[in-house]
């Protein structure tokens, strides 16, 4: 790599830094769940069009595809950075809290956001020095079914030109600031939701013998369904199946008329997750007949496992200890959470890498999904970096 261009880019991410953590404050104040990501959109847009990128709106209904040319549009490369919040009610009290009751960038979203444009600013100010044109790819709704690389690559994202491989980054609060994690292969697993509802027969708690109780069918269900991965699955197949949702709106003297259960089964072994799924449907549907109630169900298929290209994946990582040392960059373990990168693993090759942005001396320690999840805002700078020698692949 030039090192006279990696200097510029490392000078350069550290002049920008203010700006980029102004945008990213921004973004956090202002969160928006998935698929709803129009202001959002055109934050981007505006972004974009400052820094001379032409870019097109709405691709994928809420996203936004920025180019950068070197000259030679055969083909480019892809950076992706996604959009979305969740629908969590913040806890932190700091000037930048979420001002959108209940909805908050609880996973980092804003964070990608963020550093993508500052490194976008940095490869167009370098354009004609860099090895490949560059995809700026900033993705709708990737915390929720079917996940918006589904409609990025539905609209073409990866055509015209031809995308050869794609990187992103995703904060780590398990590493401190100034880290990065890789993984080659197989890293994040497959994602389906479960939804059912259970329709009994409510009434007086003083004769359930007259009811058709949801909420002890619902509770027995649930444990019957342990039985899918401690007695159906291969112990070596990590796999796992938990419910987070249980409603049931009765009362101390009423049973119910129905219960709602929520849950996702997550694994990395595509037969085996098609297995899975038939079975955990059979004992659903069987459980809750034998017992005398009705149920609805819909077992949304969502993403699938996430394989991060090794040759891709160890030149990167290779490249960001030649610039950040070794004891920066770590080897990770797979993880049984899930990306929706994963369409676009499916469809080219591609690096899907971690950013720390821990400090527990400023007990930034909290993890994604939490309402009180943040970051080192000086990730920011080193996001920036990493994403820009991403771009700079041979």
């Amino acid at each position: 790599m030039n090192p006279e261009l990696t200097k510029f880019i490392s000078d350069r991410a550290e002049q920008i830094y203010e700006e980029v953590r102004t945008i990213r404050e921004h973004l956090h104040q202002h969160p928006e769940l998935s698929y709803q990501e129009f202001q959002t959109m055109a934050f981007v847009s505006k972004k974009l069009e400052e820094y001379g990128i032409p870019y097109t709106a709405e691709v994928g209904d809420t996203g936004v595809v920025g180019y950068i040319s070197n000259g030679n549009d055969t083909y480019c490369i892809a950076l992706r950075a996604d959009l979305d919040a969740l629908p969590i009610q913040e806890a932190n009290e700091v000037p930048y809290k979420s001002l959108l009751h209940g909805v908050m960038h609880a996973c980092g979203h804003d964070v990608h956001t963020s550093v993508l444009l500052g490194a976008a600013k940095i490869l167009n100010e370098i354009k004609s020095e860099l090895p490949h044109s560059v995809k700026l790819i900033f993705q709708p709704g990737e915390e929720k079914n079917p996940g918006g690389a589904t409609y990025m690559i539905r609209d073409g994202v990866l055509q015209n030109p031809e995308v050869r491989s794609m990187y992103a980054l995703h904060v780590f609060p398990e590493l401190n600031v100034g880290e990065f994690g890789y993984k080659e292969g197989m890293y994040m697993a497959s994602c389906d939701e479960i939804h059912l509802t259970i329709n009994g027969k409510g009434g007086h708690a003083a004769t359930p013998h007259a009811c058709i109780d949801p909420i002890s069918i619902g509770a027995g269900l649930i444990t019957e369904l342990q039985q899918v991965v401690s007695r159906k699955c291969d112990p070596k197949i990590p796999t796992v199946l938990s419910f987070g949702h249980f409603e049931a709106l009765g009362a101390t003297n009423v049973i119910p008329e129905k219960a709602h259960i929520k849950g996702t089964f997550r694994t990395m072994n595509e037969p085996w997750r098609n297995e899975a799924l038939e079975l955990i449907e059979n004992i659903i549907r069987n459980y809750t007949s034998a017992l005398g109630a009705t149920v609805d169900l819909n077992i949304s298929r969502g993403y699938p496992f996430l394989i991060n290209d090794p040759d891709k994946t160890n030149k990167l990582a290779n490249r960001l200890k030649q610039h950040f040392g070794d004891d920066s960059v770590h080897e990770l373990p797979i993880r049984l959470s899930s990306e929706d990168f994963s369409y676009y693993s499916q469809e080219v090759p591609v690096s899907f890498f971690r950013l720390g942005v821990r400090n527990e001396e400023k007990g930034i320690t909290y993890g994604v999904h939490n309402p009180r999840f943040d970051i080192d805002p000086k990730a920011l700078y080193f996001g920036i970096r990493a994403m820009c020698i991403a771009a700079l692949e041979a």
